[in-house]
């Protein structure tokens, strides 16, 4: 069989097996785990994600399959506003999308940066990994190779979304010509504000954070095969090209079949600058514990947080979160500030369980 051919088989099977998983789901047919080593792991809004990943890999699908259709949800989702439809936009009011996946067996990955127009960037992702000789494809690149592979174009900004980059236009500065309309009363636009203002580092007046978000997944399946995907919308209002960490190799997730698997959310310039993921699947490897592993690399960021970054205190004022998981199915859930909680779904079902923290929010 020529190596056309081997891989045309190969990618029909997965399919194959991905659709049972989907029939099974939605006929509501209880999905028996294959063995009770089949766990996925996810930030915490990717509950719904770890389920159907879950169904998908106990009846046979391959786990980079599943959780790509897992982050599917909460790409389609449009009230979750960092990742696919419904993200927050960049600066210029444009949403640009970052993907990437890593398959354990083969340890060949795919990713691509500064999408747009296209709803699933995993899903991109995936086929670059499978139909091209290449890991990352960007901007224009990644449209044309999605375009050329079937994926239809669309406006991904939502209403909602676009209201809320329009007030961050229009009270950034009282020096500019945007004004605020005294008219607007949905309330999600006030409270997404009110949620992301703080103090600045000398407490003297609010400044607003620009939210980070992402949902990473990870699987693995009854043989121990691993493998994982991280999909965002980036940091909000971004400088147009900006890429963060999520569809970096090594930054935003890594796996390595032999070991495990690690990815992030959170401020991706904190993970690019020290490659936490990698460095986190070498300290499994090196024998640390899932979540001994995630404390070790969190603390490295923060012994290379610049200066402005620090709050009061000296800790860095951003957040970042890592989610690990061994080949052995020990998995941990990390973050810099508590209190915080990743998704799992295994043969106890699925739930939230706490992450780890290195440093504790201020209650009130």
């Amino acid at each position: 069989m020529s190596d056309v051919s081997r891989r045309g088989f190969m990618q029909a099977a997965s399919v194959a097996a991905a659709a049972m998983g989907a029939v099974s789901a939605k006929a509501g047919v209880a999905v028996a785990p294959a063995a009770g080593k089949i766990k996925v792991i996810s930030s915490s809004n990717g509950a719904e994600a770890t389920r159907k990943a879950y169904e998908m890999i106990a009846v046979g699908s391959d786990p980079l399959d599943a959780v790509v259709a897992g982050v599917a949800i909460v790409e389609d989702d449009p009230n979750d506003t960092s990742v696919g439809y419904g993200g927050l936009p960049n600066e210029r009011g444009i949403v640009e999308l970052d993907a990437a996946v890593m398959h354990g067996p083969t340890h060949h990955a795919g990713a691509v940066a500064s999408l747009q127009n296209i709803r699933h960037p995993a899903q991109v992702a995936l086929q670059v990994l499978r139909r091209s000789d290449h890991v990352l494809l960007v901007g224009a690149g990644a449209l044309d190779f999605a375009r050329a592979h079937g994926f239809q174009e669309e406006n991904l900004l939502t209403e909602h979304s676009r209201k809320i980059w329009l007030r961050w236009k229009e009270t950034m500065s009282e020096k500019d010509d945007w004004l605020p309309d005294p008219n607007e009363k949905e309330p999600g636009v006030a409270a997404f504000f009110e949620k992301n203002t703080i103090l600045s580092s000398d407490g003297s007046r609010l400044r607003f954070r620009r939210p980070t978000g992402t949902i990473h997944c990870s699987g693995i399946n009854a043989a121990g095969d691993i493998s994982c995907t991280t999909t965002t919308s980036g940091l909000a209002f971004k400088i147009p090209g900006r890429v963060g960490d999520s569809p970096i190799i090594g930054a935003g997730l890594y796996c390595d079949n032999e070991v495990g698997s690690c990815g992030s959310t959170g401020r991706g310039e904190a993970n690019l600058q020290n490659l936490c993921s990698f460095a986190g699947v070498e300290l499994m490897r090196q024998g640390a514990s899932p979540e001994e592993a995630g404390m070790e690399i969190l603390n490295r960021v923060v012994k290379t947080t610049e200066t402005r970054l620090r709050d009061q205190d000296g800790r860095p004022d951003f957040g970042l979160n890592f989610y690990l998981i061994a080949k052995d199915g020990r998995h941990a859930g990390v973050t810099l500030w508590g209190p915080e909680k990743y998704s799992i779904t295994d043969e106890n079902g699925t739930r939230l369980e706490e992450c780890r923290a290195l440093f504790t929010k201020p209650k009130g």
